[in-house]
């Protein structure tokens, strides 16, 4: 039981720091559960808890998104979730997870050490993100840090910035939900979690919402960086210690 209590506060830690960072909670959901759960069981539950998480943004952040980035990020990323999701059968995860930890610290330093520097807004970029964001979603169960660099150079507001970075999550999420459940990572066992993470999702969105009302654009861009800093970070103990 205080096992349990320690993951519904972490995970609605997680999903308030996802909100607040517009990138989704997995980035630090699944290093989190991954103290409770096996790796693969976590990116099974991870999957659907995230598909409730996205719903929940949708509709507390509903005024508008980018079509066009949907399209430009959305369909790469489904289409490279699938192809990772797969291959997460066969490759050696540790390895996936240092390098995806020293990507994220050394790129997230850069765009917080020089301001004026960021990603061009180029439709190149945008798709190359969405593969990428894709691919490692699949594999590790997180992306959303790449995908909240790449949008992040389009300038958007904080509304249209997550409303966006929900739906092409949610199209991700639902992709890799059902590779996942046929490479047996849905454990029957679990699935008492998924109301639990339901209401979590809820709270923690409304919640993350009431602190992104008291903080403005320049502000909400550099908590996204210092929180894709602090996840590379988070990844880099992780494979060190274990």
């Amino acid at each position: 039981m205080p096992h349990l209590i320690w993951f519904i506060l972490l995970s609605l830690l997680a999903e308030i720091l996802g909100t607040v960072g517009g990138f989704g909670s997995s980035m630090f959901f699944v290093p989190v559960a991954g103290y409770f759960l096996d790796f693969h069981a976590v990116l099974g539950i991870t999957a659907i808890f995230h598909l409730s998480s996205n719903i929940t943004k949708i509709f507390f952040f509903n005024k508008g998104f980018n079509k066009k980035l949907v399209l430009q990020l959305g369909i790469p990323a489904v289409v490279f979730v699938i192809l990772g999701a797969y291959l997460s059968k066969f490759l050696d995860t540790k390895i996936l997870e240092l390098v995806l930890a020293i990507f994220l610290i050394l790129l997230s330093s850069i765009l917080l050490l020089f301001k004026n520097l960021s990603l061009k807004p180029t439709t190149t970029n945008s798709v190359i993100g969405g593969a990428l964001s894709g691919i490692t979603a699949g594999i590790l169960g997180t992306g959303g840090a790449i995908r909240g660099l790449t949008l992040a150079a389009f300038g958007l507001s904080t509304e249209v910035f997550i409303a966006t970075s929900a739906i092409i999550d949610l199209g991700i999420d639902a992709s890799r939900s059902a590779v996942y459940i046929s490479n047996g990572y849905v454990k029957w066992h679990d699935l008492y979690l998924i109301p639990i993470l339901l209401v979590v999702s809820i709270i923690g969105t409304f919640i993350g919402k009431k602190i992104l009302a008291r903080i403005n654009e320049k502000q909400f861009k550099t908590i996204v960086l210092l929180l894709i800093l602090a996840t590379g970070i988070m990844g880099l103990y992780k494979y060190l210690s274990a």
